[in-house]
């Protein structure tokens, strides 16, 4: 009789332990890890020219309207995250990491030329960002409005090679260095304001 009495109190422990176990690794940083990780697969994909710049812009967009979800939630629970608000998220981020990998697999490639400049600029943008994710140094409304503007320019480059057979002219390459120079000084401030996510 004895023996059974331990084993229900072992097992009863057990089982007030897993719950106490899962709360101790913060959900706050599992949802982190996924976005610096899909940020990082979108730079990998616009480096590697597997990412279109229309699909980069759409990616992007998403990642943003996520981002942004992601704060909503946390304002209406006090800087928190409900386990239905987790699994809404992670659903979304499931959806989102799917899309990802199709658009990288669908054969539809960019131009990777090293010698480009704009491309270069918009993988570092992508891996800076995706950097302070992962550091917490952009909370998420900041990653969703950084993202915002990265889609605003990605969107112009578009339009711009698709009026004028797939290049950009010099004034255009300068107005988007130019954007993109605004960018980059965002994404430092936002870094860098003490704000922490």
């Amino acid at each position: 009789m004895r023996f059974i009495q331990k084993m229900f109190l072992a097992a009863a422990l057990a089982a007030l332990a897993v719950p106490a176990l899962a709360q101790s690794t913060p959900s706050g940083s599992r949802i982190k890890d996924r976005k610096e990780n899909q940020q990082d697969r979108i730079a990998n994909g616009v480096a590697d020219g597997q990412l279109t710049a229309g699909e980069t812009r759409n990616l992007e967009k998403k990642e943003a309207n996520l981002n942004q979800e992601e704060r909503d939630m946390r304002k209406l629970d006090n800087g928190h995250l409900t386990a239905d608000d987790r699994a809404t998220l992670n659903q979304q981020q499931n959806q989102l990491s799917r899309q990802i990998y199709r658009d990288k697999h669908n054969g539809r490639v960019q131009n990777t030329s090293p010698k480009s400049e704009v491309r270069k600029r918009q993988e570092n943008q992508q891996d800076r960002i995706a950097q302070g994710i992962k550091s917490g140094q952009l909370t998420a409304g900041e990653a969703a409005h950084l993202e915002n503007r990265e889609a605003r320019v990605n969107q112009e480059i578009r339009a711009d090679r698709a009026a004028n057979g797939g290049k950009l002219t010099a004034q255009e390459r300068a107005k988007v260095n130019r954007q993109e120079n605004r960018n980059s000084r965002a994404i430092y401030r936002d870094k860098h304001n003490g704000r922490k996510q």
